[in-house]
């Protein structure tokens, strides 16, 4: 891809997958805990239809950068732009009502419900009745559930979780929590979709599965990915363009091929060029 891009144009990748302009825009984010930076001076774009990594050694600020584009930390200095607009400070709450969903490093779902009731929080947007409407649940309130459902049905049937749709999550094995989680994101029906450490705690046949899913869900919905990942494999089959950090400072941004064999990649984090 052309580095000097203009941000509407877009390009058509090896394997024929269309990538459009820049959905979201990074512009010299800094983001400090008293005086500690977490983040320095960083900009970089994700583009629509991509599939957009962020990698790093621990502590490198990869998940502080994640938590700023989902609204959870206010960068102190820089501008994040969506859809062609500079968005001002907003609560996760808002930041979800624009597209944007999300899955946590550390699994955030609700032990005692049901797979299906998990996933069916994942339309709480997309809920416009009120209380007293849901409680009598007729006309406007149940036709908004019967259509919410549909969608979680189709989310459920894609990511193969049929079996356990009944099953309460407390009883389910990690990988499956994870796909779980998985399912409640795009069960918003994101524009972007924030991926925090998807494979982590994995062994080798559920990070197979996974990154299938992660491929499918970009191919077939057109969802903008946007993960962080600490399996440089998983990082370099599945993404488009990587962006590396170090310490809160970006070293390196480019494909997958150009990020392997930048010297300064390669000494602050993969230790040797990967062929």
């Amino acid at each position: 891809m052309n580095a000097q891009m203009h941000p509407q144009d877009g390009y058509t990748t090896a394997d024929g997958r269309n990538i459009g302009p820049v959905l979201m825009e990074m512009r010299n984010i800094t983001l400090r805990f008293g005086g500690v930076k977490a983040i320095t001076d960083i900009s970089f774009d994700i583009r629509e239809g991509e599939i957009r990594a962020i990698i790093g050694p621990n502590g490198a600020g990869k998940s502080s950068m994640l938590n700023v584009i989902s609204g959870f930390y206010v960068p102190q200095d820089g501008e994040v732009w969506y859809k062609g607009q500079k968005r001002p400070p907003m609560k996760p709450f808002q930041v979800a009502r624009l597209g944007i969903a999300r899955t946590f490093q550390n699994i955030a779902l609700f032990e005692g419900m049901t797979v299906l009731d998990n996933v069916m929080t994942g339309r709480l947007n997309h809920m416009k009745s009120g209380l007293i409407a849901q409680a009598i649940w007729k006309g406007r309130a149940e036709a908004e559930e019967v259509a919410n459902r549909e969608v979680v049905e189709k989310v459920i049937d894609f990511l193969e979780i049929q079996a356990i749709r009944k099953t309460p999550v407390a009883r389910l094995p990690y990988g499956l929590k994870k796909r779980v989680e998985l399912a409640r994101a795009l069960a918003a029906e994101p524009s972007l979709l924030l991926l925090d450490e998807p494979m982590a705690g994995m062994n080798v046949e559920e990070k197979e599965d996974m990154s299938r899913f992660i491929l499918d869900v970009n191919d077939e919905f057109g969802t903008t990915i946007c993960l962080i990942e600490h399996d440089m494999g998983v990082v370099m089959d599945l993404s488009d363009r990587v962006v590396v950090m170090d310490y809160g400072k970006k070293i390196g941004d480019g494909t997958p091929d150009e990020v392997r064999s930048n010297q300064a990649v390669i000494d602050a984090y993969l230790g040797v060029a990967h062929d």
